[in-house]
């Protein structure tokens, strides 16, 4: 399966009880997996995916807890998170892979939280103030900034995922608005956001040591 195939197959349930760990180093989660000869079903939600077992490089699979035991309950010391490691919360919080949400972050602003664009786009995740408002987030907030642009990432990946080239639009209406995808039925042609688009992926790409596809 494609690596693009893979990012829509992670836009799941949060919830899983077995791992599927990719040759690639990259995490698929599951409600079940079951091995069958040269390939491994992975039950998510009502559905299903199969991979060559020759991709993955292992599977973790977390025990049921014995029926009583009482759940154990350790207080976490608290500490400032930098904006990289509030990047990936945010992307398994919401089920997307954590190296395209990086890629959208350096690209939008190499993690920078005072970052401000010339047309007022603001911190990590360059939220404008509308779409901030309109995402219920404070976009001065770095960790409100980095959930609200991820949140949106996630629904701009479900809105296009049955249109041709999903995850090129997805980005497009990210940089660009979605208005200005439905104009032009697809990636606008504009420079700027044409650039744009490769350069998430490119990064994308790197991060999770795949081949360019679609």
């Amino acid at each position: 399966m494609t690596r693009f195939a893979l990012l829509f197959a992670l836009l799941t349930p949060l919830w899983a009880g077995d791992t599927a760990v990719l040759v690639s180093g990259q995490r698929i989660e599951a409600d079940r997996i079951e091995r069958d000869g040269e390939r491994y079903i992975l039950h998510i939600g009502g559905g299903r995916i199969e991979l060559d077992a020759a991709e993955v490089a292992s599977v973790e699979h977390v025990p049921e807890p014995p029926a009583g035991a009482p759940e154990a309950v350790v207080e976490a010391p608290k500490r400032v998170l930098t904006p990289q490691e509030l990047v990936t919360e945010a992307a398994r919080r919401h089920g997307l892979p954590p190296e395209f949400v990086h890629s959208v972050a350096m690209t939008e602003s190499a993690y920078r939280t005072n970052a401000v664009s010339p047309k007022g786009a603001i911190g990590v995740m360059q939220l404008m103030p509308g779409t901030a408002r309109y995402l219920q987030a404070d976009p001065h907030d770095v960790e409100q900034n980095i959930d609200a642009g991820t949140r949106l990432l996630r629904a701009l990946l479900l809105k296009y995922r049955d249109h041709p080239d999903p995850v090129r639009r997805a980005l497009a209406a990210y940089n660009a608005g979605e208005g200005a995808v439905q104009r032009h039925n697809g990636v606008p042609p504009f420079r700027e956001t044409q650039n744009y688009i490769e350069k998430v992926l490119e990064k994308y790409w790197k991060q999770a040591g795949g081949v360019p596809g679609r």
